[in-house]
């Protein structure tokens, strides 16, 4: 098992097709795999350890990719929006490496030890021509390390609660997740998927990797904005996309005014890496009409997707008038058929549907490894994820934030999440937050920033009225604040810390 198969397969199955457009660049599977090879002989010459990536999403990331498992190193795409100091930190983490950026970082990147710095555009330039860098050339037939157990990609996690951990995603891993849910060459010649997420993020990974298998063309789209979204979709007949919520919140509102969005290429729009609030999906499915959408929940230490929200349950939930298919439409799906998930109290017993508690996981394609750290699997496999949620009845998982964001108040635990879908339904509220704040009485008290949705905000007695009035009171916000938006990272996840800190200083 290796990433390599992936490529070699494609390569041999439909070698003249395109693999990857972008910009003005582009590649068939064919010298996708030349280009590989040669960087790979550059990474065996260089010596390092590693191949790290510091870049928006380019040729050099797919390359990159599958060179380090031709060339058996581990691949490191990092965080380019980090600070110089944080990088710094990071690149000292997986030196002796091979690292490639923009031109622009080369100078100071350079001047750090057992770092060999390579501009993106020298290395593409050498790629392109299978040229090797400084030293010999691997030959077209030589193979590459077939060891399971060899780590593929390390991944930095993003830090919000502490310093960055490395999760660890072996070869076995990743490939078991892609041949458990693509289908070799399923696309066809016209099909093409638009890459936006950033590289460093799973889902930037797991679309290579599947798309490479399914034989699909890989559009890559290096800065997010609604309206470039929107453009090279149409101009590429973009036929699969995935975005993260404030993406897709994005592209709606962009598309405001509008019949429907004017891609009828596009077949299949998945989102996932936060929570979707249900109007925007809403929104987006009428805007969408005839777009297959799903909501895939996945992990970077489960190398990506574990459950799946298909487009017949979005369709099912949206036309029924029964409350609890309908809330489905909020819910994450049902776990993949080659993954195990139970819902657990903190005492590690499994908990019956409707009950919340802890989410484990496990399957084959499950990691749960950070670099320097070991392994986090406990008995029999399984991998507590710390995040909150729960099961109904027909095995439907309802994800409700970290365990850590719990509001204890007087000794109840609050989900953040349910009193946050109840203020998202006021037709005054376009975006809340829901978190506990300190209370000398009940430990923590419940407080909500709210971001208006047009005109006049509505008043915070009105806003409290409309979740006691479906909620029990102790979930009802004591403290209501206004902002003009909230805190997200680039892949969509509120940073609930900002406005815990934005809210307690307020106090102070």
């Amino acid at each position: 098992m290796n990433l390599m198969m992936l490529l070699e397969m494609a390569s041999a199955g439909f070698g003249e097709r395109v693999a990857v457009k972008s910009g003005e660049i582009s590649l068939t599977y064919a010298e996708l795999l030349e280009a590989s090879r040669a960087v790979a002989a550059e990474l065996a010459d260089s010596g390092c350890a590693h191949m790290a990536t510091l870049d928006v999403s380019s040729p050099a990331i797919p390359i990159g990719l599958f060179a380090s498992a031709w060339a058996g190193l581990p691949f490191v795409p990092l965080n380019y929006r980090l600070t110089g100091e944080e990088l710094d930190a990071l690149v000292e983490r997986v030196t002796p490496v091979f690292l490639v950026t923009e031109r622009e970082r080369v100078p100071h990147l350079a001047n750090l030890p057992d770092a060999r710095v390579v501009a993106r555009d020298e290395l593409l330039d050498r790629a392109r021509g299978g040229r090797a860098g400084t030293g010999g050339e691997l030959p077209a037939d030589s193979s590459w390390p077939m060891d399971p157990d060899e780590i593929a990609i390390l991944l930095f996690t993003s830090g919000t609660t502490g310093a960055p951990k490395a999760a660890v995603l072996r070869h076995k891993h990743l490939v078991s997740y892609i041949l458990a849910s693509v289908e070799f060459g399923s696309a066809s010649e016209q099909d093409a998927a638009l890459v936006s997420v950033p590289p460093y993020h799973i889902a930037g990974m797991a679309a290579i990797a599947s798309s490479v298998y399914s034989g699909r063309r890989i559009v890559q789209l290096p800065n997010f904005s609604a309206e470039a979204w929107i453009e090279t979709a149409r101009a590429e007949q973009v036929t699969h996309a995935f975005v993260v919520p404030t993406m897709l919140a994005r592209i709606v509102d962009a598309l405001e005014g509008q019949q429907s969005a004017g891609l009828p290429a596009l077949r299949a729009l998945s989102y996932g890496g936060g929570k979707m609030p249900q109007s925007v999906i809403e929104r987006a499915m009428r805007l969408f009409p005839d777009t297959a959408f799903a909501n895939a929940y996945g992990l970077t230490e489960a190398s990506s997707t574990i459950s799946l929200l298909g487009p017949d349950d979005h369709r099912a939930a949206l036309e029924s008038e029964e409350p609890s298919v309908r809330q489905r439409l909020i819910s994450v799906g049902r776990p993949l058929p080659s993954v195990e998930i139970e819902i657990r109290d903190p005492i590690g017993n499994v908990v019956a549907p409707g009950t919340r508690g802890e989410i484990f996981v496990r399957g084959e394609q499950v990691s749960g490894e950070y670099l320097g750290r070991g392994s986090t699997l406990v008995e029999e496999g399984w991998f507590p994820t710390r995040d909150g949620g729960w099961l109904d009845a027909e095995g439907y998982l309802f994800v409700e934030g970290r365990i850590d964001d719990i509001i204890v108040r007087g000794g109840e635990n609050l989900s953040p999440g349910e009193i946050e879908e109840i203020l998202r339904e006021h037709t005054g509220v376009s975006d809340c937050a829901v978190v506990g704040v300190p209370d000398e009485r009940w430990g923590e008290a419940v407080a909500a920033v709210v971001v208006p949705r047009g005109g006049e905000a509505p008043s915070e007695g009105e806003l409290q009225s409309w979740v006691k009035e479906r909620l029990r009171s102790s979930r009802t916000p004591e403290r209501i604040e206004f902002r003009e938006s909230l805190p997200y990272n680039e892949t969509g996840k509120l940073l609930r810390r900002l406005v815990r800190a934005d809210l307690v200083g307020e106090r102070r």
